[in-house]
């Protein structure tokens, strides 16, 4: 019987270190496998890598030309902002002017971070538009399918992108009426889409008529870049775009942050621009950037990782062309489209004193950038550099 005893312990020992390795081993695994965090799993952009080094010869053969664009354009330097023009992202020509902040003195550096209005549109996109690519939206996805609370049932994510809604501004609908929003508030992207549950804000067009260039629009595609990412659009952009692409001076504004601490914008007569209600609003603006970060970004759109070619193709197909002619717009890019089959592709901004203009010149491999906290056209003439790398037919003598 005490052999029968000892035998049995001895079982019953080997099963509990059995017990006892099999449960370390699950530990052990507890602890070596982490958790996916959100950011984990955000698709990101990534940097194009070693583009083709352009000689010097090349450099010296058009950088004559923009210095001359550069002060026909800014007479005696008169610039205030920061200008840049690069091939293959290697910069050819840059130039930073003016101040950054007139009482502190401070001037504009490469580094200086400015609004940079409009051209916020073409990085919400870029968002939007990996979102898509990821599989975790659709392009022709209703937005009521995603905010649950949007009232115009047929409209879609790639309306919001092309502008072909037919809602009305934000800027507009909240100007005047106080039933509507009193300006004494801030306003929010969340409280927009309240607003157009709730006070019946009608539509200028009917859903996917016509064209209709529209702020409200990349309001709602930013709720969504929430709604999806389930981080604020600040943190997505950072953790998608510009962490990534290392846009260390890129960032979104955040109002109860950073009022005191950005660069302020300008009247053509040099008298500071306050903030107002709209200043919150995010999605269709309040991106600040320099033309660096911007000139990495850029290429990164190149980058052939960026979007799978049939999505690619679709981002440059105009949306907004139902009468003939040459002007377009795209999914978050503007485009010139000539019967020669040339294509230019860009985006302008303005938002307060603040002017921007993005030019890609994508078969020629050159991106052009200016960024300005002053008021003034002259930003949006950076278009006219265009024919000095490639055959874009601009007639620019009435603008002479």
């Amino acid at each position: 019987m005490q052999m029968i005893f000892l035998k049995k312990t001895k079982i019953l020992q080997i099963l509990f270190s059995l017990l006892v390795l099999s449960s370390c081993g699950n530990d052990n695994k507890t602890k070596t496998t982490a958790t996916p965090t959100v950011e984990d799993t955000l698709p990101k952009m990534k940097p194009l890598g070693p583009e083709k080094k352009i000689s010097q010869a090349y450099k010296n053969s058009v950088i004559g030309r923009i210095n001359h664009f550069y002060y026909k354009n800014w007479p005696n330097n008169s610039m205030n902002g920061s200008f840049l023009v690069a091939r293959n992202g290697q910069i050819i020509f840059e130039k930073y002017n003016g101040y950054a902040n007139k009482n502190e003195g401070t001037k504009i550096t490469a580094e200086t971070s400015v609004q940079i209005a409009s051209v916020s549109k073409v990085l919400t996109a870029t968002a939007v538009l990996k979102l898509v690519n990821a599989g975790k939206i659709d392009l022709d996805q209703k937005v009521n399918t995603i905010l649950k609370t949007f009232p115009y049932e047929d409209c879609t994510i790639r309306m919001l992108l092309s502008h072909r809604t037919g809602m009305r501004n934000y800027a507009y609908f909240t100007d005047h009426d106080k039933s509507v929003w009193d300006r004494h508030n801030q306003l929010t992207n969340k409280d927009i889409l309240d607003l157009l549950a709730t006070k019946n804000i009608g539509l200028e067009s009917k859903t996917g008529t016509r064209f209709s260039y529209c702020n409200t629009n990349y309001a709602m595609l930013a709720l969504i870049i929430e709604k999806i990412t389930g981080l604020s659009y600040k943190e997505a952009m950072s953790e998608m775009i510009f962490k990534p692409l290392g846009m260390t001076h890129t960032y979104v504004f955040d109002d109860d942050k950073d009022r005191k601490k950005i660069v302020p914008s300008y009247k053509g007569s040099g008298v500071e621009i306050g903030f107002d209600y709209l200043d919150n609003v995010y999605g269709d603006k309040n991106i600040f950037s320099t033309v660096r970060d911007l000139l990495k970004f850029d290429r990164a759109r190149q980058s052939p990782d960026f979007l799978k070619p049939e999505l690619l193709k679709q981002v440059y197909t105009g949306y907004s062309n139902e009468r003939k002619g040459t002007k377009n717009y795209g999914l978050g890019i503007r485009m010139i489209n000539w019967e020669t089959g040339q294509n230019y592709y860009f985006h302008n901004g303005w938002w307060h004193g603040n002017t921007s203009s993005y030019i890609t010149l994508v078969k020629e491999h050159v991106t052009i950038i200016a960024l300005s906290n002053k008021m003034t056209r002259n930003t949006y003439a950076v278009r006219k550099l265009a024919p000095i790398f490639g055959d874009y037919p601009f007639n620019f003598k009435d603008e002479e």
